[in-house]
């Protein structure tokens, strides 16, 4: 593990995304500023690979709760020798806020690891990739979606 200011700065996007999920407007220069252009998210329940669309696929998730807030531990960070690329793991409990009348229980929770990778592109670091590992789960999920 490594511990100076490419560590911290690693760090930091993963702070920023998961507060962002939470408070920020998920537009394109949101997912600009935390990823790289053929970053991958990875859900148990979904994925998507891309910058191009990242934003939308997020604000789409996040769109069947009411609110939502995501919290992180602090994440350990190992950066190359070469200080081109690092890996991260943190564990994250979320709460997501069911629209009224959606589910019997006002909220649904889950507990999970949250892994990635980061490399160092020429406007810093940036993550390409975080994959969510679900450990638990409290109350009900939000129903599928119908199709469109």
């Amino acid at each position: 593990m490594q511990s100076g200011p490419e560590a911290l700065e690693i760090s930091t996007l993963l702070d920023r995304y998961l507060i962002g999920l939470d408070d920020d407007e998920l537009d394109d220069a949101w997912a600009r500023g935390l990823f790289t252009k053929d970053a991958l998210v990875e859900f148990p329940m979904s994925r998507h690979e891309g910058l191009d669309g990242l934003a939308g696929y997020h604000r789409d998730a996040l769109a069947a709760f009411a609110a939502t807030q995501h919290l992180g531990s602090p994440a350990v960070v190992d950066v190359d020798d070469a200080g081109e690329r690092a890996v991260l793991r943190a564990n994250l409990v979320s709460t997501h806020v069911h629209h009224p009348g959606a589910a019997d229980e006002p909220l649904f929770q889950v507990g999970t690891l949250a892994t990635g990778e980061a490399r160092r592109a020429a406007e810093g670091w940036r993550l390409s990739s975080l994959t969510f590992r679900v450990l638990w789960t409290r109350g009900t999920p939000p129903r599928p979606r119908e199709p469109q």
